[in-house]
């Protein structure tokens, strides 16, 4: 499995993004993603777009508690 996603790589990320990326920046794995997202069960919003699941990348800094706009300006993190 690889390995999860820091907070600077989850900033970094588009605006959106696949499920398996999603599920990996929330240190989740794809098959345990896909069953959640399947059961509307996935901890933020995942939008079905054809044979995809996608998923916003603000519910990814949400659920985290990451804000875009002071991660670098904060020693802490």
């Amino acid at each position: 499995m690889k390995q999860g996603l820091t907070a600077a790589e989850i900033l970094a990320l588009p605006a959106m993004v696949d499920l398996v990326t999603a599920g990996r920046a929330l240190r989740i794995g794809r098959t345990k993603s896909y069953e959640l997202a399947r059961a509307e069960a996935f901890p933020c919003r995942v939008l079905r777009v054809g044979d995809s699941y996608l998923v916003p990348t603000s519910g990814i800094l949400t659920v985290l508690g990451l804000d875009p706009n002071g991660f670098e300006n904060d020693p802490t993190r």
